[in-house]
């Protein structure tokens, strides 16, 4: 049972409700919160600390505390959050390090609890249609959040080793959705017109933010249980979100998403990877088995009531999405004719 809890990325909008929620459980005498900024919701009585999981100072602060528990929920999905992709990495990847450099050196620690991603798997064409959790990607994540994910979880598996006293939880969570959530999949979804990939309707397998705090409840306060995939039941295609959504869409063939994917992060709208494009192509299930057999927990809401209630906070589409749409395609043409000129280019050549 969890005594004294550590958790990072307590400033972000899941990291602070779920540090609160902590405090109301019986048994849990202390409960310490840790970010580089103070939190900008109400934590209630959690204790915060400002400072940097990247600084080895986190070593002091669980060996002063007696940590037993540090449940890890600062792996940042979205560059925009974290300052850049270059301040995503570093506190993704070099935060872990230190963070579980810390946590080895501590004789207190006893559970360690890692919020990771359903990005792991990746995405491409030859995917099975769900992944279980001893099944690898066919194409490894070359970049980005996904990229950083399996880079975690490696550096998990190898604290596992040398601390084999430790009980270890690392739920793959799918996309999350809920009110006041924002990343780079509901900035996508929420663009004033959705750029489609021509040819491609991906399926959306989601979890609700409510849902996904309660599995990481359970892999704090029970039994661990090892990796372990968590999604809603049921999915959603890219096309369905759009309509449900009441936004204009317009196809764009796959190669241009690039050029497409810079203008919308000029403009301040959205900043989604080449790893969110192939995901918006191709899509990604898993298999939940596990998350019911040995975590032992049903999720609230399926995948399509969960973006219901995204839906309905989201506002409705923008008058002028057709002329917007109109704009955007021609966008994708220009590109189109420009790929198609330096193609042409390169065979003469």
């Amino acid at each position: 049972m969890a005594d004294v809890v550590l958790v990072t990325g307590v400033s972000r909008f899941l990291g602070g409700r779920f540090a609160r929620m902590l405090t109301a459980q019986p048994g849990i005498q202390r409960v310490i919160g840790i970010d580089v900024v103070p939190p900008a919701q109400d934590i209630g009585p959690v204790e915060f600390v400002r400072a940097d999981i990247r600084n080895p100072m986190i070593a002091r602060i669980i060996s002063q505390a007696q940590v037993d528990t540090v449940v890890h929920m600062n792996v940042i999905a979205t560059p925009l959050a974290a300052g850049g992709r270059i301040s995503q990495k570093e506190i993704n990847v070099i935060g872990t390090m230190q963070l579980l450099a810390a946590c080895q050196k501590a004789p207190s620690i006893r559970r360690l609890v890692v919020k990771s991603s359903a990005a792991v798997y990746g995405s491409s064409p030859r995917d099975p249609a769900m992944f279980a959790e001893d099944m690898g990607p066919k194409a490894l994540p070359r970049a980005g959040f996904g990229k950083d994910s399996v880079e975690v979880e490696g550096y998990v598996r190898g604290f596992s080793r040398r601390r084999a006293d430790v009980e270890i939880s690392m739920l793959r969570m799918a996309n999350i959705v809920g009110p006041g959530l924002k990343t780079g999949l509901t900035d996508y979804l929420t663009l004033p017109v959705i750029p489609t990939p021509l040819g491609y309707d991906a399926r959306l397998q989601l979890l609700h933010a409510d849902d996904a705090l309660q599995a990481l409840l359970l892999a704090t306060i029970g039994p661990p249980v090892g990796i372990v995939n968590v999604a809603a039941d049921g999915v959603v295609t890219v096309r369905q979100a759009a309509r449900l959504l009441g936004r204009a869409t317009v196809p764009v063939p796959l190669p241009t998403f690039g050029l497409l994917s810079k203008f919308v992060k000029r403009a301040g709208l959205a900043d989604f990877s080449q790893e969110q494009m192939q995901y918006l192509a191709w899509g990604r299930g898993m298999d939940t088995t596990r998350m019911r057999q040995v975590l032992r927990f049903e999720p609230e809401f399926t995948t399509r009531a969960a973006f219901d209630e995204f839906s309905s906070n989201s506002g409705a589409g923008v008058p002028g999405g057709a002329a917007i749409a109109g704009a955007v395609g021609g966008l994708a043409d220009s590109a189109i004719k420009i790929l198609a000129r330096a193609d042409s280019s390169g065979r003469n050549n």
